[in-house]
């Protein structure tokens, strides 16, 4: 979750445009956050005689907490599935386990679980009853995902869980390469070759298996209609994942300069293409998109994660004006 923030912040390092002042500032910010608690405790510690006392409500709380704990524990190793692509976790069984975790709970906030360290439930409070009514809604959204969405292509995306669950394409049913059902490539230079083919700019999408922004642009913003019509039809949609762990071919496994100084070990293809992206536009966070021409040039100012869809479609538009200015230019030297 702070990986965009601290990704950017680290890139800037490599600018020299006050980069140190900016990584510090924002380095501050999270150690002042992170200690602020502790240090008002500190403080005021008469604050901590404020805390309600121990009973059969905080064995209720460890209970809930744990079954949210293992829906997390499913996050996280659907996240080494995605990466190591093992095919085991995909939507449907992920969303199947997490539909049985919320009814579990809810019929444990309801008394007809218990476990060994549980009091005597005399009376079902209203907080009890709602947290447990909401468990259940929750497991009816869940259930809403396994519906098929057409213009996707695949089984309906939930956003509420935008980088907690598998992405949509990741399925057993309904597979699909590229989110939304659009064309895409995942090389650099095959996408490149056939932008020049077909003369369209490029959209790279530096992106990962693991990345909730990314996940949140593919699901909310990109499915919009002021965006879609720019992925579909104006653009050669690149996304190359930086935490891909396949293997480099051998003679592709080397060691490379960084602008920063020394060198680094290119082992896998998303070594490949974070290096790419450091070296070239200076920036190591993701998502992060470039428009660039099928000639390599830079269209516009590369952008970082964009919730805003019209701000997002302006940035596209923005390259797609430039591309046009470019080609109008070429054709009137080749005329000269």
């Amino acid at each position: 979750c702070t990986g965009p923030i601290l990704g950017t912040l680290l890139g800037t390092v490599l600018d020299s445009n006050a980069g140190p002042m900016q990584l510090t500032a924002g380095i501050a910010g999270f150690g002042v956050a992170l200690g602020l608690p502790f240090g008002f405790f500190a403080a005021f510690p008469s604050w901590m005689s404020n805390f309600p006392k121990s009973g059969g409500w905080m064995t209720t709380v460890k209970v809930v907490l744990g079954f949210i704990e293992l829906a997390l524990a499913l996050k996280f190793l659907s996240n080494a599935d995605l990466v190591k692509h093992w095919g085991l976790l995909k939507i449907e069984p992920f969303l199947a386990l997490w539909i049985l975790i919320a009814l579990a709970m809810g019929v444990y906030l309801l008394g007809k679980i218990r476990f060994p360290h549980d009091s005597p439930l005399k009376k079902l409070s209203p907080a009890r009853l709602g947290f447990a009514v909401a468990s259940f809604g929750f497991a009816a959204y869940l259930a809403t995902g396994f519906l098929f969405d057409e213009k996707a292509g695949s089984l309906r995306p939930l956003k509420l869980l935008s980088g907690l669950a598998p992405p949509a394409c990741y399925s057993w049913v309904y597979p699909c390469d590229c989110p939304q059902n659009i064309s895409c490539f995942k090389d650099f230079c095959e996408g490149l070759a056939y932008a020049k083919e077909v003369n369209k700019p490029i959209l790279i999408d530096f992106t990962g298996h693991a990345c909730v922004n990314c996940r949140k642009m593919e699901e909310h913003v990109w499915p919009e209609r002021e965006v879609y019509k720019y992925l579909k039809d104006d653009y050669v949609l690149i996304s190359l994942y930086v935490d891909e762990k396949i293997d480099l071919p051998a003679d592709q496994q080397k060691e490379v300069s960084m602008k920063s100084g020394g060198t680094r070990k290119l082992r896998t293809t998303g070594n490949k293409w974070a290096h790419f992206q450091t070296e070239n536009f200076n920036n190591n966070s993701q998502p992060y998109y470039v428009l660039l021409s099928p000639d390599g040039k830079l269209l516009n100012t590369p952008v970082p994660y964009t919730p805003d869809p019209a701000e997002y479609a302006n940035f596209l538009q923005c390259g797609l004006d430039a591309f046009k200015n470019l080609q109008a230019e070429q054709q009137q030297l080749g005329e000269k």
